[in-house]
């Protein structure tokens, strides 16, 4: 598969590796750099710097076939299909479900169990067909997938200039002293710890996160969120707010472990927090324009049952 991208005057200045990986947010950078590239017919070194008006065209090589999703369908579990035509399919993905197949998950993935109902557009390639983002195993909630080629480019697009509306569901610890507010800071991979992300004062990506409160129980020391991303980084909701002192709740990654739990009275609720698997996290909302008919659709998926049942035990205390 070739593709082309055009430098604009935003973009002026930048490393190669870090323009590529903004027009193509399907591939992380670490594969980007395993792919062909050429200016001009002649190769490049992705720490180049890109000027305006350059031209770089991308070949991305096909995924051996004896890998790929499409020859591995898992038919495991029913999908919550929240609508679907002949270019797009938007569903309700479940928690501790893996977005496609890995080294660690062969079988069971969102994307196999997709294309055991529907195909799927190949230029995400053949362990991703389809896929232009991507929520973390154990967070719940809307996405949305191309079945043509076409909707695959165009969704492409609007998921890199961020030109959509993602609203996620969080219930955090701790109460804050505001009603909202919005959370900026550059996103990187963690020095110390290669699966994790951290905020940086220099590098990395930018981000920002809105945050509005919900509701607030004092008595437990935990908030029910609504963040609205404006950028899209690995594990930005999580970061952002872990980083400000409001960590996710069951978050194994950025929640503090177990170190909040002496402060929690009510046996149901520590119950709750301490045997349940995955963060409190939830892709609520999605907007943005039909890739194929202009048209603006929107789609929500409500809270998960593991959500309404903490939501119950923070109300009856």
């Amino acid at each position: 598969m070739q593709r082309e991208f055009i430098v604009s005057e935003s973009d002026v200045g930048i490393r190669l590796d870090k323009f590529l990986a903004a027009q193509m947010p399907e591939f992380s950078r670490s594969e980007i750099q395993k792919f062909i590239v050429s200016r001009g017919g002649t190769s490049v070194k992705f720490s180049d710097k890109v000027r305006l008006g350059e031209m770089y065209i991308v070949v991305v090589p096909d995924t051996p076939k004896n890998t790929a999703a499409a020859d591995n369908k898992s038919c495991d579990f029913d999908l919550d299909i929240l609508y679907q035509d002949d270019d797009i399919i938007v569903i309700n993905k479940p928690r501790g479900v893996v977005m496609y197949p890995s080294a660690g998950n062969k079988t069971g993935t969102l994307v196999q169990n997709l294309l055991c109902y529907t195909s799927l557009s190949s230029l995400g390639g053949d362990i991703r067909p389809g896929v232009v983002h991507r929520l973390d195993k154990d967070t719940s909630g809307v996405m949305v997938f191309a079945k043509s080629d076409a909707a695959y480019r165009e969704l492409v697009k609007i998921f890199s200039n961020h030109d959509l509306t993602r609203k996620y569901d969080a219930f955090v610890w701790g109460v804050p002293n505001w009603e909202s507010a919005t959370i900026t800071g550059n996103i990187a991979r963690s020095s110390r710890n290669r699966q994790k992300m951290t905020m940086v004062k220099s590098g990395g990506k930018p981000a920002t996160t809105q945050v509005q409160v919900i509701d607030a129980w004092s008595n437990a020391g935990v908030s029910w969120f609504k963040c609205n991303l404006l950028t899209g980084r690995t594990h930005q909701i999580r970061v952002h707010l872990s980083a400000h002192g409001f960590p996710v709740l069951c978050d194994p990654t950025y929640g503090h472990g177990t170190s909040r739990f002496g402060s929690v009275k009510n046996p149901e609720l520590l119950e709750f927090l301490k045997t349940h698997n995955g963060q409190m996290l939830h892709a609520s909302y999605l907007s943005f324009k039909h890739p194929i008919t202009g048209e603006n659709v929107s789609f929500k998926a409500p809270l998960p049952d593991d959500m309404q049942t903490l939501r119950e035990i923070l109300e009856n205390l």
